[in-house]
């Protein structure tokens, strides 16, 4: 009996050591990006490396904050996606880890930060959405706008719509595109002629691509990789790529005191590899950072947009200054 009891107890004891061994650590994600995106993504990080994912998808401003706020106890491993201006406010904060994977060697400058905190993974450009039909019904007389100063048109009022600086990032970086192209006091003068014109003020990000797309407006800004998605899905949707744009990065990153570091370099490792970006730009048209990964077929190379040279310190330095103009000026 004494000795059966052994081999019970031993192989018990074995069964839960190699229970152990073969259990992986799951992977917390905060996701600025599409669920479709994170989905696809996160699914084949799994199956290339068997370990498990879960993510939350929210805003950008929620998730930030939440990666601020929780600093010192992080409850996620990974903030994916958003600009670089609120990677650097999360940076500043001190909530942010320092990594520099093998793969970011081949990501331009203006990608990365110097201490190695955050790193792009896609190219994001700022255009005009144009409802093909709709804006020939309405504007029979007009053309389709090419250039910035071609939105303040007292023609366009009510039908162009702009996402809400305040909850957006998207919109934030059209706000700096115009004070950073044109200086702060005409910048101003051109937000406020516009915003006299706008329909509508969607928080989302996403929302002037599907508005203009189902035809509830002749005229709006988006990124030019939400626009040619909607293009692509056989919505009737003309694009335009006004000179003097401004282009940021998603950027991802990993958090300060993670319980679960080493899976998190894996993640970042995974996203700038050449497989992900590329299946990323297959669902949304979004340029890769990596230069051997290839775009989409229908979304805009960086080689036909003319862009300025954006200043993302300059834009997080003056955020709060800014919204609080908007939300005070803008009605």
């Amino acid at each position: 009996m004494k000795k059966s009891s052994v081999y019970i107890f031993a192989s018990v004891l074995l069964a839960v050591v190699f229970s152990g061994c073969a259990k992986k650590e799951e992977l917390q994600i905060y996701s600025i990006i599409h669920e479709e995106e994170t989905k696809a993504l996160t699914d084949l990080f799994t199956q290339k490396t068997g370990i498990p994912v879960t993510f939350l998808r929210a805003s950008t401003g929620e998730l930030v904050n939440r990666v601020i706020a929780e600093k010192d106890n992080p409850q996620a491993d990974i903030l994916l996606g958003g600009a670089t201006n609120y990677h650097i406010q999360a940076e500043k904060a001190g909530a942010l880890e320092s990594y520099k994977s093998a793969l970011a060697a081949n990501v331009p400058d203006y990608a990365r930060s110097q201490n190695d905190t955050y790193t792009g993974f896609c190219v994001l450009t700022l255009g005009i959405g144009i409802n093909t039909s709709r804006f020939a019904k309405k504007f029979p007389d007009q053309k389709i706008p090419q250039v910035w100063e071609d939105l303040v048109n007292p023609a366009f009022k009510g039908e162009i719509v702009l996402t809400n600086p305040v909850a957006s990032s998207t919109a934030y970086l059209f706000v700096q595109n115009q004070l950073q192209r044109l200086g702060w006091d005409k910048g101003w003068e051109y937000l406020l002629s516009l915003s006299e014109l706008v329909g509508q003020f969607p928080d989302s990000g996403s929302a002037p691509a599907k508005l203009i797309g189902t035809g509830e407006y002749a005229i709006g800004v988006s990124y030019l990789h939400a626009l040619a998605k909607y293009k692509s899905d056989g919505f009737d949707i003309t694009l335009v790529a006004p000179p003097s744009s401004v282009g940021d990065v998603d950027c991802i990153s990993i958090m300060k005191n993670t319980k679960h570091l080493d899976a998190a370099k894996q993640f970042v490792d995974f996203m700038l590899s050449k497989e992900a970006q590329e299946l990323m730009s297959s669902i949304d048209f979004t340029v890769p950072v990596n230069p051997e990964a290839v775009a989409a077929n229908g979304s805009i190379p960086l080689s036909q947009i003319d862009m300025i040279k954006y200043d993302s310190e300059l834009a997080t330095k003056q955020k709060d200054e800014v919204l609080k103009k908007w939300t005070l000026e803008v009605k």
